[in-house]
């Protein structure tokens, strides 16, 4: 999962990739909670005792790539969607390792998995609703996969395993044939061409959360779909903000049955500010109670040392953070110029500029990550780089890099011209608003598309989610592309497919690193670092029950006013 502003993060062995809130003017004294009882929840959020009620105000620096669950593939979409929708399966809202357990969302139990493991069985569970009042139903649940492929979701290829899927995505008419309901019992059956160890976790990603059947195959970010879980999304602006109040049918219906927090507060407000010190600010001023990015890079050791373990938390992440190279185009269909450029990024200048939140890799898979074992191909080497670019024979050439507008991203997406001007070659630097960051690099016939920043947070504790989505050539889309170096070399492709089929064990680790070190010689990427986040609220929260979990950081839900 990516992070628009600072990409996808996730704790320690965990989840998939992200989600978080809040925000919208006011002082600090119209976000106290209310002294009355909550009325909006069957479950706590935390097990805390602060207030119940209230409205929490957040910000984002920018918004989301989607609020829609088919299409969003950021930490900042699914942080803000993770109290909103619910797939069939869910994972635990939870920190670490317990925040990486899967557990039945809107299905009565985890799937029954026959036919050597091609065949999931499984029963919706009975009474559930909308926010709007309508029966969710089995047939939602193969909308939203259908749905998917309807609008070049980053995330379809996970599913084109279902038999029926691949043809749908290309026709885009006739249903997918491999998925089974019946609407009377709530029996859903999904049979696939071949195993898929990894399919329980893509079960339980916000791609395939259902969503009535009515709603348009198109980007709904600016007309909320009607939510299953404890918040509703009541008013969404794109590139403003964005407002939620309590789904009025989870307290009824879906909260007595589904074993996730109903939340505490009543109301969530969330707000785009784009100055990252004036987000800091109204948290000490409590005009903000919550922001979802970190402290910009010249203010982080302030706050760290004047807040931390009473407003103030440092969250560790399993993330790799690199500069994608295009290999279709020159000069990066090069080997010799992408072993230059890897030899010539510094890792040990990226913890500088990103003041000690990144840990220096030069690989794939980041530590944490089943299957990681270091390596380091390219040690830093100026001398060895330029020498690299003379053999290459590639000469004077006109390079683009990309990169957004939030700190520190700019400022590595500056180093990083430096970096290939002291190469050789003429480097322009496009930066962009986050908010649509990934939506123009993931558009392949964007012009210019040579080389750039990118980040990816794990969906999910499983290796396969660092290779078949990002690097893997049938991945390769149109539109909502993650390849972004558009790598595809048929026997690494060949090697994901099939350890995507076995079930991990120490056998599948080990091939894993090895598929790890077979991408670094051919340097696909050139990695840098892996994140450190943080959680940073205003006094009269409750630091000590908010929890960050692994795919979708910090948990809405758990967001409580002190008494």
């Amino acid at each position: 999962m990516k992070k628009v502003s600072i990409f996808l993060l996730i704790a320690a062995l965990a989840a998939v990739s992200a989600v978080a809130l809040a925000a919208c003017g006011g002082g600090g004294s119209t976000s106290s909670p209310s002294t009355s009882e909550s009325e909006g929840g069957s479950k706590p959020a935390a097990e805390g005792e602060g207030n119940e009620g209230g409205t929490l105000r957040g910000a984002y620096t920018s918004f989301p790539d989607y609020l829609d669950p088919q299409i969003s593939y950021t930490a900042e979409g699914w942080t803000a969607m993770r109290p909103v929708y619910v797939p069939l399966l869910t994972y635990k809202a939870a920190a670490e390792e317990e925040g990486a357990e899967i557990i039945p969302g809107l299905a009565k139990e985890l799937p029954k998995v026959t036919n050597g493991g091609k065949t999931y069985t499984m029963f919706l569970r009975k009474g559930l609703k909308y926010s709007n009042g309508e029966p969710i139903k089995a047939g939602d649940f193969k909308y939203a996969v259908e749905r998917c492929f309807l609008t070049n979701s980053g995330g379809s290829p996970f599913y084109t395993d279902i038999i029926g899927a691949e043809e749908f995505a290309k026709t885009k008419k006739g249903g997918i044939s491999g998925i089974k309901v019946n609407e009377k019992t709530g029996e859903i059956v999904i049979n696939l061409m071949k195993p898929r160890g990894t399919f329980n976790n893509e079960l339980a990603l916000m791609f395939v959360a259902p969503i009535p059947q009515k709603t348009p195959d198109e980007d709904q970010s600016a007309t909320p779909i009607p939510a299953s879980g404890p918040y509703m999304i009541t008013k969404s602006q794109p590139g403003r903000g964005w407002d939620y109040e309590r789904n009025p049918y989870w307290a009824k219906d879906n909260g007595k049955e589904i074993e996730l927090p109903s939340g505490h507060v009543d109301k969530i407000e969330i707000e785009i500010n784009r100055n990252q010190s004036t987000q800091v600010n109204d948290v000490e001023s409590g005009k903000l109670n919550w922001i979802f990015d970190p402290p910009p890079t010249d203010r982080y050791q302030e706050v760290k040392e004047k807040f931390e373990g009473t407003q103030f938390r440092t969250e560790p992440t399993i993330s790799t953070y690199y500069f994608w190279m295009n290999q279709t185009v020159e000069p990066f269909s090069n080997l010799k110029v992408r072993e230059a450029v890897n030899y010539a990024v510094d890792p040990a200048a990226l913890e500088r500029i990103y003041t000690g939140q990144i840990v220096g890799t030069q690989q794939i898979l980041p530590p944490g990550m089943p299957g990681y074992k270091k390596i380091e191909l390219f040690p830093h080497n100026l001398k060895k780089a330029k020498e690299l670019v003379a053999e290459s024979g590639v000469k004077d050439k006109n390079i683009t890099v990309w990169t957004d507008s939030e700190s520190p991203n700019n400022d590595a997406g500056t180093y990083y011209q430096g970096v290939l001007k002291e190469l050789g070659f003429n480097v322009e630097l496009k930066i962009l608003n986050p908010d649509n960051y990934f939506t123009v690099i993931g558009n392949t016939s964007t012009p210019n598309l040579d080389t750039g920043f990118a980040d990816w947070f794990e969906d999910y504790p499983h290796p396969n989610d660092f290779f078949d989505i990002l690097l893997n050539g049938e991945s390769i889309q149109s539109t909502n592309n993650q390849n972004f170096s558009q790598i595809n070399v048929k026997p690494l492709n060949e090697k994901i497919d099939q350890l995507a089929t076995e079930q991990l064990g120490p056998q599948q680790e080990t091939e894993y690193a090895e598929l790890d070190e077979a991408f670094m010689k051919e340097a696909t990427w050139a990695p840098y670092g892996t994140r450190t986040l943080s959680l940073f609220v205003s006094e009269d929260i409750n630091l000590e029950t908010a929890i960050w979990n692994p795919t979708f950081e910090t948990e809405l839900t758990s967001l409580e006013f002190k008494e």
